[in-house]
Parts: structure tokens; sequence; C-alpha cells
């Protein structure tokens, strides 16, 4: 009797291995469930990021008060009768500025 039950509790472990730590075991399903949440999130950031984009996309290919302001933004550039004022912080070096260049003139020969 008592062999039987050893020989019961060996073979009740050995069909329960697989389900607890075999290759579509609990722990492998719960492992991928928390790379499924992990990917969600990063999909959700990445929608709302694309739709930030497509937002600018559209907004500079409807009309100019985009353009300007990203030329404004990026290249420094004003308007005809501007004055460009920058505050500087404590500390801060005094950036270089270049003014253009006139074109090159060409003489008669």
């Amino acid at each position: 009797m008592r062999l039987l039950l050893i020989v019961l509790v060996l073979l009740t472990a050995f069909i329960q291995y697989p389900l607890w730590l075999g290759k579509g075991g609990w722990m492998r399903v719960h492992e991928l469930e928390l790379q499924i949440a992990a990917q969600n999130e990063t999909n959700e950031a990445l929608v709302a990021r694309n739709n930030a984009l497509a937002a600018e996309v559209q907004d500079l290919k409807s009309g100019t008060q985009a353009v300007e302001e990203r030329a404004r933004g990026e290249m420094g550039m004003v308007k005809q009768g501007e004055v460009f004022v920058q505050l500087l912080a404590p500390n801060e070096k005094q950036p270089v500025v270049s003014k253009p260049r006139a074109p090159a003139r060409q003489g008669s020969r």
C-alpha cells in the first residue's frame, strides 16, 4: 500500500511539472502577460507620438503660421522691421552672431 502511495505521488508530480514549469506552463504564461503589458504601454506612447506628428504635419500643410513659427524658433529668423531681443541667463556666454555676407560683385573686364 505504501509503495502505491509513493508511485501515485511521483506520477502526480511528474504530471504537474509541465503545467507549472514546462514550456507552456503557468510561469511562462505569466512572463508573457508581463511582456504584453509592457509592449502595450510602449505602443500607446508611440501612438500618441504619431498623433502629435500627424497634427504637426497637417498644421504645416494647411497654413503658413506653423512654418513661420518653426523658422523663428529653429532658425532664428525675424521679419522685416522686427527687432530680436535675447535675454541671457546670468553667467551665460554671449552668443556669436554672424551677419550674412553680401553677394560678391563681378566687375566688367
